[in-house]
């Protein structure tokens, strides 16, 4: 089938306002003093649920691996650490990061203003879903289409959460819900669906693109993603330190061309921002 990402040209306009706020001008490559948070250990450690390909996952010697593990690699080079990996579901994530589990949560954590009440996020790229089907299904883009269908979501994830949207407006229409079935993985949504024993799944584009490249001719997806979003680093509100290193050396490797290269490697540079942010920006 096509490739997903062609899919991406004529998306939300949205887009340009949130790349035009408040471009940053940081070091470029100066190694920043390390943050009090991992001067002990050496360690950048994040927390992450490792079953989301190709930004994060877990190779066949359970190595992990993945476009953010390579950002993550290389901006701890920077700071002069280690990193060190906690793998945890997604609906743990932020329970996991408030503990002191972690120094920062990286696992394509949309920032959404709920979050922002409770942690910090720093702005590494965009992020979009979309309706995955098993070829020969009917595809469609809106989840509002998939009425009276069984859908497949990941536990804590937006795409949950859209979906509930979508059933509270086939409610106030007087159609059927979608039946959406949760999954603690990524890769358990996707199983169920190639088995058929779910209509549809609602999952990033990242995901998206990945499965289709690793199993040829066994999915569909929908035209256009019907949802996107900023994606960052969750870091602690105490630890500004931290928020600031992840922040200078994201705006450092989207100057030299390094994030940029890793994106293009694992065929996701459609998310890449026009340039950096703030941490915290303002969101819908």
């Amino acid at each position: 089938m096509p490739r997903l990402a062609s899919r991406l040209t004529s998306f939300l306009p949205v887009a340009g306002a949130f790349v035009g706020l408040l471009a940053l001008s940081l070091p470029s490559l100066a190694r920043a003093e390390v943050p009090a948070a991992l001067k002990g250990s050496g360690s950048l450690t994040l927390c992450s649920a490792m079953t989301q390909p190709p930004l994060e996952f877990l190779d066949a010697s359970q190595k992990p691996v993945g476009a953010e593990v390579e950002m993550a690699e290389e901006i701890a080079k920077r700071i002069g650490v280690k990193t060190k990996w906690i793998n945890i579901p997604f609906s743990g994530l932020i329970p996991a990061l408030q503990a002191g589990q972690c120094n920062a949560i990286l696992s394509q954590l949309f920032i959404k203003p709920g979050r922002l009440k409770v942690i910090d996020e720093v702005p590494y790229a965009w992020s979009q879903e979309i309706l995955i089907f098993k070829k020969g299904s009917k595809v469609v883009d809106d989840p509002v289409d998939m009425s009276g269908k069984k859908v497949a979501s990941v536990t804590g994830t937006t795409a949950t959460v859209l979906l509930k949207q979508a059933n509270d407006k086939l409610k106030a229409a007087g159609k059927p819900p979608v039946t959406i079935v949760e999954f603690p993985t990524g890769t358990a949504a996707f199983q169920q669906l190639v088995l058929g024993e779910v209509d549809g799944y609602g999952a990033s584009f990242e995901i998206g693109e990945y499965y289709d490249k690793k199993n040829p001719g066994q999915i569909v997806a929908g035209k256009k993603p019907f949802y996107k979003i900023l994606t960052g680093f969750g870091v602690r509100k105490d630890e500004k330190d931290v928020s600031a290193a992840l922040e200078t050396q994201i705006a450092a490797m989207m100057k030299d061309g390094s994030l940029a290269k890793i994106y293009k490697k694992w065929g996701i540079e459609t998310d890449l921002l026009a340039a950096p942010m703030p941490t915290q920006p303002v969101t819908n």
